[in-house]
């Protein structure tokens, strides 16, 4: 079809048999002439004639509604674009990757290409549909270098989300040589980002290619075909080679592969390589003639490096320089159980016969694997020498840095920036009281730099030490708005306060609780238009609903999609408060995923024509943050599966879906799926985290049919559907941990989406005993005959399986495995407290007396702490704010052994309740929840006000709720006055108000409440709030209320929680709004039926690429 002017050759022709030609005509036609001043007037004259009504205003909005109704059916787009042949096709895509405006005239017209790539590749099936089609154009054409180009740029586009083993499969293996280069460098780019049969895939594809007799050098006579050019070629799908395959590589090869300057460079590259074909490799390279004793040599390896074997009669240089090289083996994938004995070994070399003081500062990050006992025998000048090297070294335990920490800082009194800023991670071993007694202004410049960098491992105590001397210490307006990111979180509502003069500019870089975003909000809002205000992003957390609705139609409309863009920091409320919000102004525009915040009647109205839109933006938030109240959330997902007719047809349901598939029932994918379909499902799944068991059920059954039964599956396989390991029967399981245990192992230990049931890690636990049976020996420990202890190699690699350890077997470790290992032990949250009491046994068999426990000894302990009683805990030495801030982390205190805590804390450190600092309070954290309530009223005031917010997170008993509640009415005054940031930062105390406090509490604040405030307030006092109350508890708090406080409630009170779960207005005294939905943001379809087939042409030419026409 030829252009505008030839349209009348096209009238008695359907429109859907020549919607591409007619753009893509077009767009030749303006690459090889000029359009001329009145060929826009000729168009408009003629189709004037067609319909007298055609204006250009009228044609633009009708290629527009067009080309929506058309993104809304990706299976048409795709239908649509079938109907272009090679030619034509590439050149839409040369004009669609270029992305800029293409003028179609010389005065008004211009096709938006920029709009267009941008709507593409955000639309979850748009994406898929160019690379559908793509690949189906291109297939046929892939000597074309065009072609060639275009499907490299759409591989990179979609990060390879859509290849799959059969599209390699489909590829031609006959290409020219620079068009395989250029497609081989793309998949190599693609290596981390698509699946593990995939890749085997591409490697099988490139291998074909390879081993054409063409791409056989006349020289080589080796009789394999990996030649050190095919090396280099395959990239990081080297690590496919089959081991026979490695074991006959040309030694000429291999030694002229090793020989090229990026060898070393790929070779750093090869994360997932398995212990057996990277030994094939050495021993290769060795037997190619190289002295693997060569230190230039050892630099060449890259990641072989972290499986190196000949350590016979090794010099502790050379053990050195392989511990240097070493570093990088924590970047593999797997197998680090086998890299870390390796290291040990090479640690033990490297010091033998001289002490760990002469070499620390030479064994690299092996020193992460010495034990806190050696670590203590260091003396402070040789940490202090080694620090340039420890600086760069990660990985290290809390008992590990707090020990170097003190090492390297010896008889420091008063530290500086120049040490801190030394440190790298051992700076978060420095102790809390250290932090507050350095000046002020070289803390202000560490927080800055060093401490800013490691801000995440800090402990609670540790921030509000510098944070309090810090705020304490100089202007707190200038200072407060000087911290950054995680420590601006920390600054208490009650400084902020006090603060003055706050700058939107500078707040985009904080991190904020919602208090502070609710007070902050509040103050900048008077001088401050609100899209200013929403483009810092965390104040978004702090609009009011009050807020919203007090924004005149063209304001809100203006700063809605500064809300939609921050949409992952809003509460449900807000989310609820905007759909009302925008219901008042106009339903016809509604975007469809808010009505699923509204009452349910309102889904019952969504039209069907916009269930696309609907699916789309509601799969791109979290639905269980989205909505909290189960009965909502079935609601919403009803309305989902009728959106899809009750079934997943296809890959392109699921991408609309995204990540609503966590809730959708399995029955909606148990019919006439395609295996591309089911792959697509299978991964769509794997981020979930709270699978029902049907879900988990229907899982395994699709896994088994795409794959078989687990003895049969491959190690790709096992790779790919990790998560679903622990989804597999007890047998099924064993089978797969016998043919690839080194896999299953990293994997299952890792998994955190589906916590392992337990007969899964007792599968796991039994594999690992059974590979390690034949050298495990009786524990030589007093009273241990016959008992097989376990190895330090074991506890590392089982993790949450250690718990099936007998108390015999945990009794019978050794003191070399129980140091190594103890901090692991204590992280273990199955082990019961007879497991707990021995590990305790054996922590004061090896250290001694707890009176004589070191900081670094209790925070090691982690869990096993709990098995210590009241008697145990008076004897150890708890003066230091951080060794009880360790403690506090634990949740299973006895109300006895939290006292003990709290007094030996009190009498070690010499204070009284009285003289406790704000990061002292910090550190005890819940363990405050032992004081006596008449001692909460002698805590000061200003030390008690800067952590209000973390106390307000402590999920006490009542009376001592009440008696913070008192205490924090010393700060803001009584409860009634509160304002909504006020009930927000207080937390949990909220729930020590009485019931005629709760009584008097204003409705509009309800909703401030922190939701863990609901669920602690008492049943009886709950009770006593009104109806309106309840309904304007808001969505979140509804969600909240407990069993028992529901037994209490009448019918009225029940109905205005149901209200409030259902998504009812808050506090709006405006009429009733109809639950009719009338269009809303409803995709427009074809107008073309009654219009002329020119004028229909005419308004399609652009709709295959969403480029709508626009005014210039």
């Amino acid at each position: 079809m030829c252009l505008c002017l030839l349209f009348v050759s096209y009238s008695e022709i359907t429109v859907e048999q020549h919607l591409d030609e007619a753009l893509l005509d077009i767009l030749h036609f303006q690459s090889t002439n000029s359009w001329t001043s009145d060929l826009f007037l000729r168009v408009m004259s003629f189709l004037s004639t067609q319909d007298t009504s055609i204006t250009v205003s009228s044609l633009q909005t009708l290629i527009r509604n067009y080309l929506e109704s058309l993104f809304a059916q990706p299976r048409r787009l795709l239908s649509e674009l079938r109907q272009t042949d090679t030619q034509q096709f590439q050149l839409a895509m040369k004009y669609i990757f270029r992305g800029r405006k293409e003028k179609l005239d010389q005065q008004e017209f211009m096709l938006d290409f920029e709009m267009l790539r941008d709507r593409i590749w955000q639309s979850p099936v748009g994406n898929r549909t160019l690379f559908q089609i793509s690949l189906e154009k291109c297939l046929p054409a892939l000597r074309s270098s065009d072609c060639v180009h275009l499907l490299s740029q759409v591989l990179r586009m979609s990060s390879g989300t859509y290849l799959q083993p059969d599209t390699m499969n489909k590829l031609p293996t006959d290409l020219q040589e620079e068009a395989f280069r250029n497609l081989s460098v793309v998949f190599k780019d693609l290596y981390d980002k698509i699946p593990a049969n995939t890749q085997k895939a591409v490697y099988s594809w490139l291998t074909q290619i390879l081993q054409r007799p063409s791409n056989f050098s006349e020289f080589n006579t080796s009789t394999s075909w990996v030649s050190a050019e095919n090396l280099w070629l395959l990239g990081r799908y080297m690590v496919h080679l089959p081991l026979e395959e490695i074991q006959t590589i040309n030694l000429a090869e291999i030694r002229l592969f090793i020989s090229y300057d990026n060898a070393t460079k790929q070779l750093d590259t090869v994360y997932d390589i398995t212990p057996q074909l990277a030994k094939a490799f050495l021993e290769r390279i060795e037997s190619s003639g190289f002295d693997m004793r060569n230190i230039s040599i050892i630099h060449r390896l890259g990641l072989l490096v972290c499986f190196y074997e000949d350590l016979e009669q090794m010099d502790a240089n050379m053990a050195r320089a392989l511990l240097h090289q070493m570093i990088k083996c924590n970047q593999l994938k797997g197998f680090h159980a086998v890299f870390q004995k390796l290291k040990s070994q090479l640690l033990a070399i490297a010091m033998f016969n001289q002490t760990l003081n002469e070499t620390f500062g030479s064994l690299s990050d092996a020193v992460v694997q010495l034990s806190s006992h050696q670590l203590q025998s260091l003396s402070p000048e040789a940490v202090q020498n080694a620090i340039t090297t420890l600086q760069q070294v990660s990985g290290w335990t809390r008992s590990q840095v707090t020990i170097l920490a003190g090492k390297y800082l010896g008889s420091e009194k008063v530290l500086s920036f120049y040490n801190l800023s030394q440190m790298g991670e051992l700076v978060t071993g420095i102790g809390t009281q250290s932090f507050y007694n350095m000046s002020p202004k070289e803390l202000s410049q560490v927080v800055k730099g060093a401490l800013f960098q490691y801000a995440m491992d800090l402990s609670p105590a540790q921030k509000q030490g510098i944070l309090s001397k810090i705020l304490a210490s100089s202007n707190l307006s200038s200072a407060v708005m000087d911290m950054q990111g995680t420590f601006f979180k920390e600054v208490s509502l009650a400084n902020l306060l006090k603060a003055r003069d706050f700058d939107t500019s500078v707040l985009k870089e904080k991190e904020m609780r919602k208090s502070q975003a609710l007070f902050l909000y509040e103050s900048l809002s008077k001088k401050t238009p609100p899209a200013d205000l929403l483009s810092t992003g965390q104040l978004a957390k702090g609009v009011t609903c009050e807020q919203i609705h007090a924004l005149n139609p063209p304001s809100f409309l203006a700063t809605f999609k500064d809300f939609e863009k921050n949409l992952p920091l809003l509460s449900p409320l807000q989310i609820n408060c905007l759909a009302w919000k925008f219901l008042k102004i106009s339903n016809t525009s509604l975007p469809p995923y808010l009505i699923s915040v509204l009452p349910t009647e309102y889904l019952g109205s969504l039209p069907t024509s916009i269930c696309t839109p609907f699916l789309i933006k509601l799969g791109r938030v979290e639905l269980d943050s989205l909505i909290l109240y189960p009965g909502k959330k079935k609601a919403v997902i009803d309305k989902v599966q009728q959106c899809l007719n009750g079934s997943v047809a296809d890959e392109y349901d699921i991408d609309l879906l995204g990540n609503l598939i966590c809730h959708i029932s399995p029955r909606l994918f148990q019919r006439g799926m395609t295996r591309r379909a089911v792959e697509a499902v299978i991964q769509k799944f794997k981020p979930c985290k709270r699978l029902s068991e049907e879900q988990k059920a229907e899982i395994r059954k699709k896994l088994l049919e795409l794959y078989g039964t687990p003895e049969d599956w491959t190690v790709e396989t096992v790779q790919d559907i990790a998560p679903f390991l622990v989804l597999l029967s007890r047998d099924e399981f064993v089978a797969i941990a016998k043919k690839f245990p080194d896999t299953v192992l990293q994997i299952v230990t890792k998994v955190t989406e589906i916590p392992p049931p337990e007969e899964i890690l007792f599968a796991l636990f039994d594999t690992v005993q059974n590979s390690s049976a034949n050298f495990r020996v009786s524990s030589q420990a007093t009273g241990c005959p016959g008992v097989s202890a376990p190895s330090s190699e074991d506890i590392l690699k089982l993790a949450e399986a250690n718990f099936f350890w007998s108390v015999e077997e945990l009794q019978c470790i050794d003191a070399e495995t129980f140091t190594k290992t103890v901090e692991l032990l204590g992280t273990v949250r199955r082990f019961n407290r007879s497991q707990l009491h021995a590990l305790k046994e054996k922590a004061k068999q090896v250290w001694g007396s707890l009176s004589t426990w070191k900081r670094h000894h209790i925070v090691s302990l982690g869990r096993v702490a709990i098995a210590l009683n009241d008697s145990e805990i008076e004897e150890l030495d708890l003066s230091s704010t951080d060794t009880v801030a360790a403690l506090s982390k634990q949740a299973e205190w006895t109300r006895v052994q939290a006292k003990a805590i709290l007094e030996g804390f009190l009498e070690d450190s010499a204070q009284s309740v009285g003289h406790l600092k704000s990061y002292d309070l910090v550190g005890l954290g819940a363990i405050l929840c032992a004081l006596d309530p008449k001692q909460i009223s002698k805590i000061k005031t200003t030390e008690f006000s800067s952590v209000a917010t973390r106390i307000g997170s402590l999920p006490c008993a009542t009376p001592v709720l009440q008696a913070f509640r008192r205490k924090i009415e010393t700060v803001y005054g009584k409860s009634k006055m509160w304002p909504r940031s006020v009930l927000q930062e207080v937390g949990i105390i909220a729930a020590g108000l009485t019931k005629e406090d709760l009584k008097a509490f204003n409705k509009n604040l309800m909703p401030y409440f922190q939701p863990a405030a609901i669920t602690h307030i008492p049943a009886e006092i709950f009770k006593e709030l009104s109806p309106e109350q309840i309904e304007n508890l808001g969505p979140e708090n509804a969600a909240m209320v407990t069993d028992s406080q529901l037994l209490q409630l009448d019918i009225w009170q029940l109905q205005s929680l149901q209200r409030a779960l259902d998504g009812a207005r808050i506090n709006i005294q405006e009429a009733e709004i109809s639950p009719v939905i009338t269009n809303m943001t409803e995709a427009p379809t074809s107008k073309c039926a009654p219009l002329s087939d020119q004028l229909c042409l005419w308004s399609c030419f652009c709709l295959l690429f969403s480029a709508a026409l626009k005014i210039a």
